[in-house]
């Protein structure tokens, strides 16, 4: 079973959701017995309408634990998407000869969708990142809804409880307090005064795009490139080999290939070398 193959089937909460949980709460839920031969059937003869019943039978479980994260200010009809998705995979992953039941095994599935979704989906920059900020994420939510505002003791008592040091609980905090702000200027109140609040657009600049900028760099480049090419003429031929090869050639050249090239040594292309960069600097500081 793939979850492309059961989303086509599977009633989603589009429209009414109102209607949609009446009817995930009206479909009947299964017995031990007949849960195991449905998912006997999917696992050895790859049933799909066994595997679409387990499916359609524990929609009222997903609707549940989608409820628990209404406080995150998304849509409770996505998250129940998420959380079916999550169902969908425990059914295709379940195996009856553990002998438990499948909302045991699932709810874990349907939980891990619908954190990742909120993780998504809660603030343009993401705010938890690693498996650890993830848990971190949700426990301290579930912290601050019980003990508000925290003073230093909570912020240490919350991070001896979930394992983690002060500093990181500061932090994560923060994140979860920051708010997105609009890159584009808000309009102008409807009070009629005269005040302007300015997003990031406002006062933000980028000043590689300033064209006054652009033209200056290429001139620069352009006078750098041709100060260095008098320079480099104004050199004896040999020294300018020299430089040219150990600095501006793509295959840069060693001292001892240059000397082998002019039957000196070493030391000496070393010395030219030196030489001409004083004369080049001098040429290009007059």
């Amino acid at each position: 079973m793939t979850t492309m193959s059961l989303t086509t089937e599977l009633m989603v909460p589009t429209g009414n959701l109102d209607a949609y949980t009446r009817a995930a709460f009206s479909t009947p839920a299964l017995s031990a017995e007949q849960e195991q031969e449905l998912a006997w059937r999917f696992k050895q003869d790859g049933d799909l309408a066994a595997a679409r019943q387990l499916v359609l039978s524990h929609l009222r479980f997903v609707v549940h634990v989608a409820r628990g994260y209404s406080g995150y200010g998304l849509p409770q009809a996505d998250l129940i998407q998420e959380g079916n998705i999550g169902l969908m995979k425990a059914v295709k992953r379940f195996d009856p000869s553990m002998n438990v039941r499948l909302i045991s095994f699932a709810v874990y599935w349907i939980r891990a969708e619908i954190h990742e979704f909120i993780l998504r989906n809660w603030r343009i920059v993401k705010v938890a990142t690693t498996k650890a900020q993830r848990k971190l994420f949700f426990n301290l939510r579930s912290a601050k809804k019980r003990l508000g505002w925290f003073s230093r003791a909570e912020v240490e008592t919350v991070a001896k409880d979930l394992g983690v040091k002060p500093e990181t609980v500061l932090e994560m905090e923060g994140r979860m307090s920051a708010h997105d702000v609009s890159f584009d200027p808000y309009a102008d109140g409807d009070d009629g005064d005269n005040e302007r609040v300015f997003a990031p657009a406002a006062y933000l600049a980028y000043d590689g795009a300033d064209p006054a900028v652009q033209l200056e760099a290429a001139d620069w480049e352009t006078d750098s490139t041709d100060r260095l090419h008098d320079a480099l003429a104004k050199l004896d031929e040999r020294s300018r080999d020299i430089v040219q090869s150990r600095w501006l050639s793509t295959d840069k050249a060693i001292l001892q290939d240059l000397a082998d090239k002019y039957n000196v040594s070493a030391e000496r292309i070393r010395q030219l070398e030196q030489s001409a960069m004083k004369k080049l600097k001098v040429q290009l500081e007059a």
